[in-house]
């Protein structure tokens, strides 16, 4: 009888793996604000430099939790910017070169080149919450459908920031031609998810591009995320 319970406590007091995503029952707003409801999410560093120089903690740091309910895949990231930069008014011009977090999704963790196709997306969102993706013709285009984000700096400390939003998404064969509708989330489902920062502090182009996962470097390079879903993180969603 006591193994018995010694097995039910364990089970039920399993923690969440690293690279499980914990279901949500109650719908995140997306505001900037972090409600009780993240308090169920595990907080996952990003810590790895992927181009530029390291920043100091002062100039770029961050951290994120990712949730998920049927309609939308959820992040909220806890970011520290010294300063916040959007110099660039086209949203279509060297949107990578302002501060921008960029979000790559893989909806079926099947990896591959998303370069100039859409099997998988690496959005770039914005100070102004749009979101740039290159798409097929090798151009870039808004996919502001396909997320809602919004962020606010805190009131007691000015270079903390919390951005979250709200990702659909969208099956392998989704063109610009063939706009498919999202797909529905369901546990057990396995998917590619990497995030990271580009950090510009006031050059012509971004200082740091930071990231949650390290990649292995290509000719030296580890900007890679925007061509190969393979360097993504695999996540399963759990239903907890």
């Amino acid at each position: 009888m006591l193994s018995k319970y010694l097995l039910l406590t364990s089970l039920i007091c399993t923690p969440l793996a690293a690279n499980e995503i914990v279901f949500t029952s109650t719908k995140i707003q997306i505001d900037g604000i972090a409600e009780s409801s993240w308090d169920q999410a595990k907080w996952h560093n990003m810590s790895h430099l992927i181009q530029g120089e390291k920043p100091s903690s002062d100039d770029f740091s961050g951290r994120y939790k990712v949730l998920w309910d049927n309609q939308y895949l959820y992040l909220q990231a806890e970011l520290v910017d010294d300063v916040l930069i959007d110099k660039i008014a086209d949203p279509l011009d060297r949107y990578w070169d302002d501060d921008a977090l960029e979000i790559f999704i893989d909806s079926d963790a099947s990896g591959g080149n998303h370069q100039f196709n859409h099997t998988a997306m690496a959005y770039h969102i914005a100070l102004d919450n749009q979101a740039i993706d290159i798409a097929e013709d090798k151009s870039p285009r808004d996919f502001n459908d396909h997320l809602i984000s919004q962020w606010k700096r805190s009131s007691t400390e000015p270079n903390h920031i919390i951005w979250e939003v709200a990702i659909r998404l969208y099956p392998n064969d989704f063109t610009d031609a063939k706009p498919l509708p999202a797909i529905p989330l369901v546990a057990g489902q396995k998917i590619g998810f990497m995030l990271a920062y580009c950090d510009n502090d006031g050059s012509d182009i971004r200082e740091h591009f930071v990231g949650s996962h390290a990649i292995k470097p290509v000719n030296g390079d580890k900007n890679r995320g925007w061509i190969d879903a393979g360097v993504f993180g695999q996540y399963t969603l759990k239903n907890q």
